[in-house]
């Protein structure tokens, strides 16, 4: 995989983005998957300030969620359909009919789950999925020891990530849902391009197990090793841990500025 190392988030978010708009100049209608978050903020803020330039069209993109909570009502304000309606596609002007996403209040959430991998297939299949990474290595809610062969599934919340979303429900962790749905590694493996983004020295030993560890369940993110082309952009403080930092930064230095990430 290819590892870039940035001064800052926003230097990270800046990078991802030019991805994200030299992919819609060569492919107006790509489907791009989005995370939620805090980390990935900087990669949406800075691809609206493009739209808003002119210096991408973002009109025929299409957008596709990589989790949701189970339980939630479409509209509640915390579901990430919603969450990802306000930071995502509002800014960049896209409408809903261009969303896909999972159905968190579906009767039969394994069929609703089946159903989601169908419609990805069927849209062709996601052209840039956009990742961010928890400090224990779980990608999208693939805690550690998920099937690195898993399809989007339900997932029950660790009591830990359920303390850490109650920041998002008023501090009350008995609002948040226990259960979500989420793409498997499996399905986040058939994106065309991942791209993960790590900031902060908590991600640096996450960082470092998913980069130069071995494939391991344990490290979900370890799975990116096997994609054929995957792109893992990290802070100085994210990218402490990595014991390879100085080839990492030569090779980038040296890489052609048309090849792009």
């Amino acid at each position: 995989m290819e590892v870039v190392i940035v001064p800052d988030a926003r230097a990270g978010g800046e990078l991802i983005a030019e991805a994200m708009a030299r992919l819609l100049r060569r492919k107006p209608d790509a489907l791009l998957g989005v995370a939620t978050g805090s980390t990935p903020l900087p990669v949406y803020e800075a691809l609206a300030a493009k739209v808003a330039s002119g210096a991408v069209d973002t009109s025929r993109a299409r957008i596709a969620q990589l989790d949701e909570y189970v339980g939630l009502p479409a509209d509640h304000p915390e579901s990430y359909r919603s969450v990802l309606r306000r930071e995502v596609l509002e800014p960049l002007g896209i409408k809903m009919d261009a969303f896909l996403g999972p159905d968190g209040t579906a009767q039969d959430v394994q069929a609703a789950c089946e159903a989601y991998d169908r419609a990805l297939a069927g849209a062709g299949g996601v052209d840039l999925q956009l990742l961010g990474i928890g400090t224990d290595g779980h990608i999208g809610f693939n805690e550690p020891c998920s099937s690195l062969a898993s399809r989007t599934r339900i997932k029950t919340l660790t009591e830990q990530t359920r303390v850490d979303n109650a920041r998002f429900f008023d501090g009350d962790v008995e609002q948040v849902p226990h259960h979500v749905i989420t793409q498997g590694i499996g399905t986040i493996l058939e994106a065309r391009h991942l791209v993960l983004l790590a900031t902060g020295e908590g991600k640096a030993d996450a960082v470092a197990a998913t980069v130069e560890g071995p494939v391991a369940a344990v490290c979900p993110a370890s799975a990116l090793q096997l994609h054929p082309h995957a792109t893992v952009v990290v802070d100085e403080p994210a990218a402490a841990k990595l014991k390879l930092a100085g080839y990492f930064r030569h090779t980038y230095a040296n890489k052609p500025d048309w090849q792009g990430i």
